[in-house]
């Protein structure tokens, strides 16, 4: 072969070990990306976690006799905190959100009890925890919402050509999304 041919050779080889190196990089943001989305899912979800046990002991005080709603909700927490992402696969998410999911039955219980006592409705320390709770239900949406941007640009990633040929053979795995409920999927019904 002349020296031009191992030149261009040569050549063309570079240009794909660059784009295989920048391509990988690229997976490895993007996966670093979900995984950081993910953490910040669970650290709402865990300040969620943290203002429960506050919450139920103000309630507490004022309900004694409804210690079945108030232990229902102490059990919700530690099944809720006790189920993780995992990879972050699809079943893993939905496993994860089915536990967040009855914690939120729970929680919203519990609320429906306290409208069964005024002095707790007008208690500083319960509307405090309440407005709290209120706030972080709201990050862990947006949390959720950020982290299925996240996947879905991971996701398409992995899923293009000519990254789809890095992803299989690295292990780039697809990741699960948060869905609605069933329960969200059909409107209530409201009767007069």
């Amino acid at each position: 072969m002349k020296k031009s041919s191992w030149i261009v050779i040569l050549g063309i080889l570079a240009v794909l070990v660059i784009w295989g190196i920048s391509a990988y990089n690229g997976l490895v943001s993007k996966d670093e990306a979900v995984t950081t989305a993910w953490s910040n899912v669970e650290n709402n979800y865990q300040r969620r976690a943290d203002l429960i046990p506050n919450l139920v002991a103000t309630v507490k005080g004022y309900a004694e006799h409804e210690s079945s709603t108030l232990e229902a909700v102490v059990n919700a927490r530690a099944a809720a905190t006790s189920v993780n992402g995992g990879n972050l696969s699809t079943e893993e998410i939905a496993a994860y959100q089915k536990a967040q999911s009855e914690l939120s039955s729970s929680l919203g219980r519990l609320l429906m009890v306290v409208e069964n006592y005024p002095d707790l409705k007008a208690n500083e320390n319960f509307l405090d925890l309440q407005a709290q709770l209120e706030g972080t239900e709201n990050r862990i949406a947006e949390a959720r919402r950020v982290f299925n941007e996240t996947a879905k640009d991971y996701n398409t990633s992995i899923r293009r050509f000519p990254n789809n040929l890095l992803a299989g053979f690295f292990g780039f795995e697809k990741k699960g999304y948060f869905e609605a409920e069933e329960a969200a999927r059909t409107a209530p019904k409201v009767e007069f």
